[in-house]
């Protein structure tokens, strides 16, 4: 199955995406993270003005399936958050690009975002997976 990995984005190997704008980034989970999931029904938000380091658990996202973390793929301060989560988690199933981002992050250090992968490497990712 070819999942939807847009090119402007970056992503981590643990199924979340970034769009970097300008000081900030929105992070969520990719289309092929939700499709995993299956159908989301709760999704555990953090407070605006946390403070992560890269790598640590940001929300929790629960499924029909199973619950899982969602890791910031880059450091900062969380800036916003998407409540309309709260009221609507499935938005992550139906826009995982659009609607359904969870955070915005001020990033701490720009450069961590070098680091991720792109659309490419990340669909390569996803389809050793499915091998």
């Amino acid at each position: 199955m070819a999942w939807n990995t847009p090119d402007n984005l970056k992503y981590t190997e643990n199924d979340e995406w970034l769009l970097v704008e300008g000081a900030t980034a929105k992070i969520g989970l990719t289309d092929y993270a939700q499709d995993q999931l299956s159908d989301i029904v709760f999704v555990d938000l953090p407070d605006s003005g946390e403070v992560l380091d890269a790598g640590e658990p940001c929300a929790t996202v629960e499924s029909v399936k199973a619950a899982s973390d969602v890791y910031t793929p880059v450091s900062g301060e969380i800036v916003a958050v998407n409540s309309a989560l709260d009221d609507s988690p499935e938005l992550i199933n139906s826009d995982p690009y659009g609607a359904g981002w969870i955070i915005t992050i001020k990033l701490s250090d720009p450069g961590q975002v070098a680091r991720l992968l792109d659309a490419a490497a990340y669909a390569k990712h996803c389809a050793d997976r499915e091998a």
